[in-house]
């Protein structure tokens, strides 16, 4: 549903109106009779302003309300306009009823309202429906309405710029609002849905090898890894790819705003959920099983030898798992992929105390690494290619 709150006459939410009935794809040549079922007016204008062929009796009592919605409720596929005068009636005896009806409708207009109106309209829609609103404003009286609002945008113009600092994104035209949430506030989603599940996949698969090294040795309270070995992979070695991320994107910047349908699986809650969640974990439980019982039981039975193996392999895994993520490169990503390795293998030469240096030189140790990794990251990178051949998602059938 889309709710325009104004200040302005009510000739100008009838005109709102009935262009955003035109862009659900609705005709406009019988729209303007208030009998029509493409639009329903409920107004109290002044009458000054108000026409005998476009206003319906006016809306000052409880009886007059309760018709109205009586008569509303049997519309279908209409556009909502209502004064503020009307507005306050309607909610002060039938609050419920006009929330539930107005939902319904695919745009909603409020004209003449007063500044609490609008605050107190966002906030009955957020406790109705349990979403999130959006409140966009250019002027001092939308200041209550944006402030109330989840995310509020201000319009910098002639009235000031009061909005735009009381609200969280601040832009300079209001055709940009298009660009902010197709471009900018998708991307945003995607980018913050991706780097905070990989965070955790990051931490829970050395967790997860931590459990399976201590079940091993009977539980003993033995750390798997020590010192700089878990500070440099939280930070050094694994940082800098992960939180290139936050580069990525998955269509350009003309293609999103050329079809804004691909925001619908953010409103889905797609990119972040249970079920995404959920695959994070598996995979993170089994890379670590793998990595960790790959160096137990298959190859090595020297601790300082299946320390090097295992945190090679998880190194070598979480940089092949950012790769796997990424779906449009960028210069730095690669940089930071390189550096991380880079820094790694570099560090090795100082890491004699937690690390064999002479056995990591030798072939064994690194056909032993590669078969490892190669179990650990494969399947996945087949699952993937699967998924995108039989099941592509829907930005794929525009980047193909």
């Amino acid at each position: 549903m889309v709710a325009v709150l104004l200040s302005e006459a009510w000739q100008t939410g009838l005109h709102l109106a009935l262009g955003l009935v035109a862009e659900e794809g609705k005709g406009l040549g019988h729209c303007l009779h208030p009998s029509s079922r493409k639009l329903l007016l409920i107004l109290s204008p002044p009458e000054s302003e108000a026409s005998p062929s476009l206003c319906p009796e006016q809306v000052t009592n409880r009886g007059e309300a309760h018709l109205e919605l009586n008569a509303f409720r049997r519309k279908h596929d209409c556009a909502l306009v209502i004064s503020g005068d009307s507005l306050e009636v309607c909610l002060k005896y039938y609050e419920y009823e006009f929330m539930e009806l107005a939902c319904q409708c695919p745009a909603v207009v409020c004209c003449r309202c007063a500044p609490t109106q609008k605050a107190q309209i966002v906030r009955l829609l957020q406790e109705r429906t349990g979403k999130l609103t959006c409140a966009v404003g250019d002027g001092g009286n939308d200041v209550s309405m944006i402030q109330e609002s989840d995310c509020g945008v201000g319009v910098e113009g002639k009235e000031g710029k009061q909005a735009s600092l009381a609200a969280d994104f601040s832009i300079t035209q209001f055709k940009h609002l298009g660009r902010l949430l197709m471009v900018h506030g998708r991307n945003s989603y995607k980018r913050s849905a991706a780097l905070s599940q990989f965070v955790i996949h990051r931490s829970l698969c050395i967790s997860t090898m931590q459990a399976v090294f201590s079940s091993v040795f009977y539980f003993a309270s033995v750390p798997l890894y020590q010192g700089f070995l878990i500070i440099g992979y939280s930070t050094i070695y694994t940082m800098f790819p992960v939180f290139s991320l936050v580069l990525d994107k998955d269509v350009k910047s003309e293609v999103a705003m050329l079809y804004p349908e691909l925001y619908k699986d953010l409103l889905k809650g797609r990119p972040l959920s249970y079920k995404t969640f959920l695959i994070w974990v598996l995979i993170s439980i089994y890379q670590g099983s793998t990595i960790m019982y790959g160096a137990l039981l298959l190859f090595e039975s020297e601790f300082v030898h299946i320390v090097a193996i295992s945190f090679t392999s998880l190194i070598l895994t979480e940089l092949l798992m950012v790769a796997l993520t990424i779906q449009t490169w960028h210069w730095l990503m690669t940089v930071a992929e390189l550096l991380s390795l880079a820094c790694y293998i570099a560090s090795l030469v100082f890491l004699h105390e937690f690390i064999d240096v002479y056995f990591i030189a030798t072939l064994s140790f690194l056909w032993k690494v590669s078969v490892i990794t190669l179990v650990s990251c494969l399947p996945l990178y087949v699952l993937k290619y699967l998924r995108r051949r039989f099941s592509p998602p829907s930005y794929s059938k525009l980047t193909s």
